[in-house]
């Protein structure tokens, strides 16, 4: 197939055409896991597949406990299913752990300190417990592990990445942690081969047709077990203007998905990806991720292709919204960004004031 038509089905694995999911969770297993390390992003994300919801109901929704945010893969937050946390810490997120010691030599912190730290957290919250982010370092503090600098953020880490702890859901502006197993009341336990054939399942599923390579750079597994989890996937081998690529066979049948989209920065179009030529040039790139810090830009896309980069300011009356085109926009073009940004000002609650940069 040729890379319009792979795009095409991109957008529908992504859940931006025809496939409905209608709850949180929905979207989440569908996933299998979603670029979750800004709040905002992660919550218009879901917001942006589940037309008409608020901000407010979707956060409500994270508050049922079948999603959690952690550090499943590459170090980074998601969120997960809950009753997949568990095992997608020790297929993916051991990986992380392995690599921690060199971090620990440099922030001067012992295993024992950090292992110490973790316990002192599970105590803490054991019983339905829910500690903002500096009330958990404070816990640290008092139990004896001295917290300076960024051990806060390590040994925070250190403990989700344990399976001892996880993030909740905001209170106000600051993160909350809960204890993962109390959270998690359902608890999934797929052998080692079985979760690599969920994951690979469940990636190309929301992300495919694209590479094993993609898959590799999405969770951070060897190549061995990138293969034995395509293997076990059901999946379908597919020649994309000569690169390889797989996808879930249902998907394939589906119809061509056009259209406009104003997505987040942190979400799974770009963030899915280790190769994101599809979606757009190198000098693209460059304004979607200035200086290649890793932030990434809030996103207008056609047919599956960036047109411009996004910012809002949110007023007390209105979202102001500045629209910097990375290519020349027609009238139709305008209009059609204006359509597009219309469900986020639902999402928030606010009209949508649209600025253009010429």
């Amino acid at each position: 197939m040729d890379t319009d038509t792979a795009l095409s089905l991109r957008m529908h694995s992504l859940l931006l055409g025809d496939v409905v999911r209608d709850s949180v969770l929905g979207i989440t297993e569908w996933f299998g896991a979603m670029q979750a390390q800004d709040l905002n992003s992660v919550l218009w994300s879901l917001g942006a597949r589940l037309p008409g919801r608020t901000r407010e109901e979707i956060v409500a929704e994270t508050e049922r406990r079948d999603v959690i945010r952690t550090w499943p893969m590459r170090g980074t937050v998601h969120l997960i299913p809950s009753a997949d946390a568990h095992w997608m810490l020790e297929l993916t997120g051991v990986r992380m752990l392995a690599g921690a010691a060199k971090r620990r030599e440099m922030l001067g912190l012992s295993e024992s300190d950090a292992d110490k730290a973790a316990d002192i957290l599970g105590a803490a919250l054991t019983g339905g417990g829910r500690l903002t982010r500096s009330a958990c370092v404070a816990a640290i503090n008092e139990g004896g592990v001295a917290v300076s600098g960024q051990l806060g953020y390590h040994l925070l880490w250190y403990a989700s990445q344990r399976g001892v702890t996880a993030i909740a859901p905001n209170e106000g502006a600051e993160q909350t942690f809960v204890l993962l197993d109390e959270w998690a009341d359902t608890r999934n336990s797929p052998s080692h081969e079985e979760a690599l054939g969920i994951l690979a399942h469940r990636y190309f599923r929301g992300h495919g047709p694209t590479t094993a390579k993609d898959f590799a750079g999405w969770t951070s597994l060897p190549m061995k077990d990138v293969r034995a989890g395509i293997a076990a996937a059901g999946l379908e081998k597919v020649d994309v203007d000569g690169v390889e690529m797989w996808a879930d066979p249902a998907v394939l049948d589906a119809g061509p998905v056009r259209g406009w989209w104003a997505l987040p920065g942190f979400d799974e179009y770009m963030l899915g990806y280790k190769d994101r030529s599809m979606m757009a040039t190198p000098e693209m790139l460059t304004s979607i991720v200035p200086g290649g810090n890793g932030v990434f830009q809030s996103t207008l896309v056609r047919d599956g292709r960036v047109m411009a980069v996004w910012k809002r300011t949110l007023g007390k009356k209105a979202v102001s919204v500045l629209v910097s085109p990375l290519v020349e926009f027609t009238a139709a073009d305008w209009a059609s960004a204006e359509e597009a940004l219309q469900p986020f000002g639902t999402f928030v609650g606010l009209p949508i004031t649209v600025k253009k940069l010429a």
